[in-house]
Formats: structure tokens, sequence, C-alpha cells
């Protein structure tokens, strides 16, 4: 269970039942102080850390460990009010010795099968990937 509490202002707390917590703020024009992310925000970084764990994790269990990793999330958002996420384009970004083949097979894995906040907004929004694989 995650319990979420009103701060003052516009802030709000997410806590977990593991004491683990996710601060979420406004905009100072929306009357918030701006000291947090905004929930939308949360939201894609949820998708980001949740699809990443899953490619990290498959990644050295095929002995192919990047040395960075990060992902980019673009989300494009409708315009009728509530403005849910229409389309949502992810581009993982790895360094290292990581062949395309098995990033390719990680970010699938990731998407279709294990990463639940992937699997919840599939529902809602088109979900785009690529990738980037740099040097060290």
């Amino acid at each position: 269970m995650i319990k979420v509490e009103f701060e003052g202002g516009m802030r709000f707390v997410g806590r977990a039942e593991d004491g683990h917590e996710v601060a979420m703020d406004a905009s100072a024009k929306s009357g918030g102080a701006d000291s947090a992310a905004r929930p939308i925000d949360v939201l894609l970084s949820a998708l980001g850390g949740c699809t990443g764990m899953d490619v990290l994790a498959i990644l050295r269990k095929m002995r192919t460990e990047p040395s960075r990793f990060s992902i980019e999330i673009d989300g494009t958002r409708g315009e009728t009010p509530p403005k849910p996420f229409e389309k949502i384009h992810l581009t993982y970004v790895v360094a290292g010795d990581v062949p395309e083949e098995n990033l390719r097979k990680a970010i699938d894995l990731s998407l279709t099968k294990y990463c639940p906040v992937a699997g919840t907004l599939a529902g809602v929004a088109e979900i785009t990937t690529d990738f980037r694989i740099e040097g060290e």
C-alpha cells in the first residue's frame, strides 16, 4: 500500500509500507512551491525506473552489463483534460561492450513481459523505443 499525505501548499509525499518516499509538488503558478517533481513527471520516471531495472538485470544475465546506462523519455499528452499521455517514447542510452541484439532483446522483454508500469501505460498510450550505444 502507498499512503499519499498532504504537507501544505500543493506538496504531497507518497510513502510506501517500507518507508520509502516520493515527494510531489506543483509549480508556483499552480499554487505550489516548486519543491519537487510534478506527479506526471513521477509517472514517466516510474516507467523509466521500471524498464531500466529490467533491462539492466537482463543484460547482466547476458554478461553484457553497460558501463553507463540512462533512459530519455518523451511523452505527448492529449489536448483535452485530463490530458492523458497518447504517446511515450523511450530512448535507451548505453555505453560499453553491449551487443545491439542483446540490448534490443532486453528492451523487448522488459516492455512486453516484465515491467508492470509499461504494461499499465500500454493500455492508454502508444509506447515506442529506440536506443544508442555510445563509446566509453
